[in-house]
Parts: structure tokens; sequence; C-alpha cells
């Protein structure tokens, strides 16, 4: 330890506290796939080939040797597929990453593709990768339906139901609610209505057809090559969004969770969908020696816990607690993405963090693009980096709040 300069011992201190990275770690390139909907043009391909298609555009859009990247770390929720068990090795080899470099696949849940991009930022300030390849990925429509307690048989005439893995993995076990229950405790907390939520809808279906008539995600995008009836097409705007919604076509949809005075429908709620992020990210000098060109830097992270029945406030304690940290205020973040779980659960964080719409969310958020919950984070950090390029942006912190109870929130900022 005592060879090490002062920097990098501060470094390590401040990675030991997950917080602040230091001065050290960039995003260098940084692609996704158009999101598929639930059961949409997606449904046939696993998490992994998903991964890969994103793997390799971010790969090819850093300008990075395949061959360099030490490491590589990607985050899923549910394992939805046969393969997915392998999945950061797989979309690794898969890639151009050497058989030498380690994997590794994580999940905290839908704050999971964040947490990769955490995860290989620590392996870079603690020294043990110059160059990680991050992301998440999910494929949602994938999700099988499981015979539970059929690996040793089961007796005469006793019927063993085929229960949904993706409603359970919806569903948190240890407080017995669904997500959305979750965020209708919030609508409840923080006196939200079913209106507000539903005029957030729109305004979450207009941004992204506002940004997408503007060729902002232009850049992010991996096309997938999908194979049809015509032959082969390339798949590269999401389709989840509903850019023509209307507030009477939202209204109309019924509160489906809590009958009495219940905020969240179909139409307010996060899209079940299939996709995947990636992002190439790199210490100092490996950006010196590649010759690679920065999109943005990682500054730090936070990760807090809170009662699982309110899950979805999650962020205010993630984004405070980085902001204190970093020793900034809400007024030194040019743009802000909370993840859209629920209309009831942003409009919660938004309230009690006092967030500015005008910084907020601007290009839509996951109830128009839809929700694969191990790839939101790659695509919220991803977004973030390539608006702040173009647009010359000084700082962005992207955030969701987590199943089981959690937050986490990464701090960007121009490098």
């Amino acid at each position: 330890v005592g060879s090490h300069p002062p920097s990098t011992l501060l470094h390590i201190e401040m990675a030991a506290r997950s917080t602040l990275a230091g001065a050290g770690v960039f995003i260098a390139g940084a692609k996704r796939t158009a999101f598929g909907t639930f059961g949409g043009t997606l449904k046939d391909f696993t998490p992994t080939q998903l991964g890969v298609f994103a793997a390799k555009g971010a790969i090819a859009s850093s300008g990075v040797d395949p061959a360099a990247i030490d490491t590589a770390v990607f985050g899923n929720v549910q394992q939805t597929s046969a393969d997915t068990i392998y999945l950061s090795r797989h979309i690794a080899l898969k890639s151009g990453v050497k058989t030498e470099a380690p994997c590794l696949t994580v999940n905290r849940l839908c704050g999971s593709g964040f947490q990769a991009v955490v995860t290989g930022a620590q392996e870079i300030v603690l020294g043990s990768s110059q160059i990680a390849l991050t992301g998440g990925c999910e494929s949602m429509s994938q999700a099988p339906f499981v015979a539970r307690g059929m690996r040793f048989g089961t007796r005469l005439g006793v019927d063993v139901p085929l229960k949904d893995s993706l409603w359970e993995g919806l569903t948190d076990a240890h407080c017995k609610l669904p997500m959305a229950i979750t965020a209708e405790n919030l609508a409840t907390q923080y006196g939200i209505t079913k209106q507000d939520c539903d005029e957030y809808a729109l305004r979450s279906q207009q941004a992204w057809a506002k940004a997408q008539a503007d060729g902002v995600f232009v850049d992010e995008i991996a096309p997938v090559d999908v194979k049809g009836r015509k032959g082969v097409v390339s798949f590269e705007v999401d389709e989840h969004p509903r850019p023509t919604s209307t507030i009477e076509a939202i209204a109309k949809l019924p509160a489906l969770f809590k009958k009495e005075d219940g905020t969240v429908s179909a139409g307010n709620a996060s899209g079940v969908s299939d996709g995947a992020g990636a992002l190439v990210i790199a210490s100092e000098s490996a950006m010196a020696e590649h010759n690679l060109t920065a999109m943005a830097r990682v500054v730090g992270w936070s990760v807090a816990g809170v009662d699982p029945t309110v899950m979805g406030i999650g962020p205010v304690p993630a984004i405070r607690g980085l902001l204190e940290k970093a020793s900034l205020t809400l007024d030194d973040i040019d743009l802000i993405e909370v993840n859209e779980a629920f209309a009831a659960q942003y409009l919660a964080v938004e309230k009690e963090l006092g967030l500015n719409r005008d910084r907020a969310n601007v290009n839509g958020g996951a109830i128009a693009l839809g929700h694969p919950t191990g790839a939101s984070g790659a695509r919220i950090l991803g977004h973030l980096a390539h608006v702040m390029k173009k647009n010359g942006l000084k700082r962005a912190i992207g955030s969701a709040c987590i199943g089981g109870g959690q937050g986490i929130a990464v701090l960007l900022e121009s490098a």
C-alpha cells in the first residue's frame, strides 16, 4: 500500500464506500438495441443474443480493439432463457473479447444495468482492469411458465400447477406485494391521483415521440437483424411507445391493482419488454494508450435501502447520498433520468426531490420505451452520455428504484 501514490489511495477509499470513483473512469462507447414490446419483434432473441448486438455496437463505436478489453460485466434479472446463466461470458466471447478476460453477471434487479457499470468502474478504480465491457440485457418475453416441485415427480391424481415466472419475479415474496402495489402505497403517501399519473404518462409518450422525430436516439441504437416473411429487416426503433396517445385514451384504462382510488394502469406503468444496452468504460491511461474519445466520465454512484413496501422511493436517498458525497446540489445537474417503473413512483420521487421537469426525463422514459429490467440502467447511462456529448452538458444523473427496497444512482460528468 505504501507504494501507491496518494491519488490512488483516495480512489480506493472512495470506491470502498461505493460513492466517488475519482478521476479516472470514462465512457468510450455506448449502444443499445431498440426495445421490443412484450411478445413483439424481439421475442425470439435470448438475452445473450440481444446483449451481443449491443456489445458489438458499443465496441465498434468506441474504436477499441475487443482484444484489449480486460473484463466484462453484465446485468440480468430473471435468466429467462436456457443459456442466460452464461450471459456475460457468452456475450464477451461472441463480441471478440479475449478468452483470458474474466466475466461477471450481476443482479441488482431493476438496477442491474447500472450496477454492471458500477462494478466495471470499481475494477478500474482498484486497478484490476483497464477497459471493461459493461451493460445489461433482458428478455421478458421468454420468461417461462414453471412447474415447481416436479424434480422428483408427483403423486397419482395430483395436478401440479404452472407458475408464471415473470409475475413471480415482479412480486416481492418478503413483503408479499406486487411491485404495482408498492407504487400505489406511494400514491397514497404523496397524494398522487390517477389523473396525475395519466397526465405524466402522456408526457412520457409525447417526449419520446418528439425525441424520436428529432433523431435523438439515432446514435445510441445498435440495429438488430430480424428474419421476417420478406427477408431480413433491421429493427432500429423502440416498439413499445404509443406516440399518438391521448389523455382520453390513457384515462379510459382502469386501475388494475387497487379498485378504489387506484392509480396504476396499463397506460401509466412501464412496459414489459425486451432489449439490451452496453457501454465500454476505460481508465484514463487506457483512453490515452488506445486513442479513445471520451463521451463522459463516471464520477460516482450511490446505492441505498428503503422500506420494501415503498420500494419506488429508492432513488431519493440514492440521489441525495450521491450529491452529498460529490458536494453538489440538484441545481448543478443538467440532466436527470429516473427510471419510470410507474408514473406514481416517478411522481413521488419528483415531489420528494423537487425535480425540475425541464431537466428530468426530457426524452421520455420507461412508460414509453419499456423497461426490460436488466437493461434499463445501461440504456439510461448510455442515453445520458450521448445527450451530454451532443449538447455540451456538464453533469447528469441516472437513477432507478429497485424491487425489494433499494435505489441506485450514477453521476456522469463531461469528459
